[in-house]
């Protein structure tokens, strides 16, 4: 054979080894079913914002030769059509995972639907206001409301507040919520002297401002979605509510600044599990930063709901990357289960056997008259 013919096939055998291989790497579709329009459309499409960011960062660095994909079908918030989004994305585009999931209600039709457990299907990243809901295929990567109520809990204690106010939604998990919060009030010399709750699905709070006006608390822990907690403040204060407010991480911020005037927000505390995506401290805020300085149109989304969805993207990633080229959904959760501690930079992630809470960090952020984060 000729030397230009010997180095001509090899070539060719090279290149054929090589589409080979990159057909051996995975082409991985990620899925979320998430509120797109409705009531908590700005974090849904922010948390979108934040996942696809963190795919399309792995595309280009060319994390273990995969190709991600981020399907979103929008179910508008309404509990009833998220089931069935999920049954006909995973039917239609065989995703590898699920990730950015809204609601209580949402997500516990989604578990008793029994598709994660018969898909063998992880969710990866997900966003509500009660105690976490037992299913061996959620995996967080945030605090859960637990460990908010107590950081709430604990700086109530440090300012001397013990008569208190909870707010929640009313639901299946609503009285195991309200004994656990009543439980770590009790144990920081607090007690809730007052529960009131909304529809589920509704930001439907007049009874509720009602209740509290008439009955008022030292604070109120607000444990609702961002709507209606943006309701509850907006019309609470109106009412002349004085009590000072204390709300979990759903409450969005951005949402907050954009619709209540300055007198209304001040003063008003949030419990965060992110790091503020709005200060270049560490890695992981710098990394989001850039990316979303890259990209302008994506700047009004800048949020800590972005910011999750960014590391939930990032946990998919680097699972994806332990798994290695033989994908499956079950090499995917095998490889999630490994990861103990992974530092995303100024932020650890790690999951252990029977363990699917991602973080406990929790941090503690002021509004000021503005509407802005301060500390």
């Amino acid at each position: 054979m000729k030397p230009w013919r010997h180095s001509l096939r090899a070539a060719t055998l090279a290149l054929a080894c090589m589409g080979w291989m990159q057909a051996m790497a995975a082409s991985i579709t990620v899925g979320q079913v998430a509120p797109l329009s409705g009531r908590e459309a700005v974090q849904g499409r922010a948390y979108a914002a934040g996942l696809k960011l963190a795919l399309d960062q792995a595309n280009k660095a060319g994390v273990g030769g995969h190709r991600f994909t981020l399907v979103s079908e929008n179910d508008g918030g309404r509990p009833e059509e998220t089931a069935a989004l999920t049954n006909k994305l995973v039917a239609e585009h065989k995703p590898l995972v699920l990730a950015g999931f809204f609601g209580n209600q949402n997500i516990s039709e989604l578990v008793a639907s029994g598709l994660l457990e018969r898909e063998k299907l992880a969710l990866v990243g997900y966003r509500i206001t009660e105690l976490d809901t037992p299913s061996p295929w959620l995996y967080n990567v945030r605090a859960n409301l637990r460990d908010e109520v107590q950081r709430m809990a604990q700086h109530l204690a440090t300012i001397g507040i013990t008569r208190l106010g909870l707010l929640h939604e009313d639901g299946p998990g609503a009285e195991a919520l309200a004994t656990t919060v009543e439980g770590i009030a009790r144990a920081a010399g607090q007690q809730v002297q007052l529960r009131a709750t909304y529809a589920a699905g509704t930001n439907r709070v007049d009874k509720a401002v009602e209740a509290f006006l008439a009955k008022p608390p030292q604070a109120i822990l607000i444990l609702a979605s961002g709507a209606a907690t943006a309701a509850f403040i907006e019309e609470y204060r109106i009412g002349g509510g004085a009590a000072q407010l204390f709300a979990q991480s759903g409450a969005d911020v951005e949402q907050l600044s954009r619709r209540l005037g300055e007198e209304t927000l001040r003063g008003v505390v949030i419990a965060q599990v992110t790091p503020n995506p709005y200060r270049l401290v560490g890695r992981l805020a710098k990394e989001l930063s850039d990316a979303v300085g890259a990209q302008k149109e994506l700047e009004p989304m800048l949020s800590y709901a972005m910011m999750e969805g960014y590391i939930a993207g990032k946990v998919i990633v680097e699972a994806a990357r332990r798994m290695g080229t033989q994908a499956s959904r079950e090499a995917f959760v095998a490889a999630l289960n490994s990861i103990d501690a992974l530092d995303l930079g100024g932020y650890r992630i790690g999951y252990r056997s029977g363990q699917r809470q991602g973080s406990r960090f929790v941090d503690m952020t002021i509004l000021s008259a503005t509407g802005r984060v301060r500390h």
